[in-house]
């Protein structure tokens, strides 16, 4: 109830709270509590207290909002030019209300204001990180949202173009993919349709038909893969996103594969082209590199160790040697290979030939 001293300021008679009580909004402590209201949070306070009585005055809002008589002018005003809010003011009552003429507007509401600002905020970080996952990919799908997002919080204290001049998100060999063939594959995926995919192979550069039912689409590394059963070899495969050259929904039902199948697949051994035989690598790091390299997580189930020297043991599973081999050779004479003897093997053979290159 509105305290009888500030009827009185507002040149109102005690009786008008018993007539119109104002709602006070459940977590309004929160923005009591705040320095400043923001400005979006007003217009979403403005439109609370218009729905939940039919007639609020002026002073009204000047008590819940805690700004000037200007300010509230300047805030009405952009939500009827910029939202188009039916809010007329009534001459009769001496207070504001929903427009009755104007068609819905008892359900008219701010589009998308159910967030808050900061949770617009936040909301607008996370497009910056996914538009920076691969640019052209994803940016025609949630382009709307994002305009929509951008245009709410310009109306804001803190404009969009902050965050995305603020937040940076690097790739580095991410390699491109047709955005075409990725909405094919995402709607397949998630219809849980089969698909025709042709794509290169590229350890020889043939081109291969498969036909697949999609699993889940990973982003790894700065880039794009898809984990699939594959009708021809009835097994599990992994297919690089950037190497398909062509992409065809079919319309049959895609198999499933439990999670748990999927997880033993895949997850079990290092990198994105794992399997289910797996063996054990165990790496020796000097105290230099150890410093970085023990707070690195390589793979999910790895152990790792320091020394009493600072160098730093590390063990962890893997099924193929490729990816393993290229992200050991990237410390170069900062790490050994301890077992098993034939990735010992492989790295050496690697560093053999790389020295004779520069005619070592």
């Amino acid at each position: 109830m509105v305290r009888p001293a500030t009827l009185r300021a507002a040149g109102l008679s005690p009786g008008y709270a018993d007539r119109y009580p104002v709602p006070r909004i459940a977590d309004s402590s929160r923005y009591r509590n705040s320095t400043r209201m923001d400005r979006l949070d007003r217009f979403y306070r403005i439109q609370q207290l218009l729905k939940a009585r039919r007639f609020v005055r002026t002073q009204d809002f000047l008590d819940e909002l805690e700004v000037s008589r200007a300010t509230f002018k300047r805030d009405l005003e952009y939500l009827r030019d910029r939202f188009r809010a039916p809010i007329v003011y009534d001459a009769d009552h001496e207070a504001y209300r929903f427009d009755d003429k104007v068609e819905d507007s008892a359900v008219w509401q701010l589009p998308g204001l159910w967030f808050t600002a900061d949770e617009l905020r936040a909301l607008l970080t996370m497009d910056q990180l996914i538009a920076g996952l691969e640019p052209g990919v994803l940016s025609e799908l949630v382009h709307p949202l994002r305009k929509r997002l951008k245009e709410l919080l310009d109306a804001g204290d803190v404009k969009a173009g902050e965050i995305t001049r603020r937040i940076r998100v690097l790739t580095m060999g991410a390699r491109a993919v047709e955005p075409a063939h990725f909405r094919t594959l995402s709607t397949a995926l998630l219809a849980r349709k089969r698909l025709r995919l042709r794509h290169t192979r590229r350890e020889d550069g043939d081109v291969l038909e498969r036909e697949v039912s999609p699993q889940r689409l990973v982003h790894y590394r700065d880039n794009w893969y898809l984990d699939a059963f594959c009708h021809k070899r009835q097994a599990l495969r992994t297919f690089a996103v950037d190497a398909i050259e062509a992409a065809t929904l079919v319309e049959k039902p895609a198999k499933e594969v439990g999670e748990e199948s999927l997880e033993r697949h895949f997850a079990s051994g290092y990198g994105i082209f794992a399997g289910s035989d797996t063996q054990e690598a165990v790496l020796h790091f000097n105290a230099t590199r150890a410093r970085w390299v023990s707070r690195e997580t390589w793979h999910p189930q790895q152990h790792g160790q320091l020394q009493l020297d600072g160098s730093y043991i590390l063990k962890l599973p893997y099924s193929r040697e490729p990816e393993l081999v290229m992200d050991i050779l990237k410390y170069g004479a900062d790490v050994e290979v301890l077992a098993p003897e034939s990735l010992r093997r492989a790295v050496a053979a690697q560093l053999q030939a790389a020295a004779k290159v520069y005619g070592q």
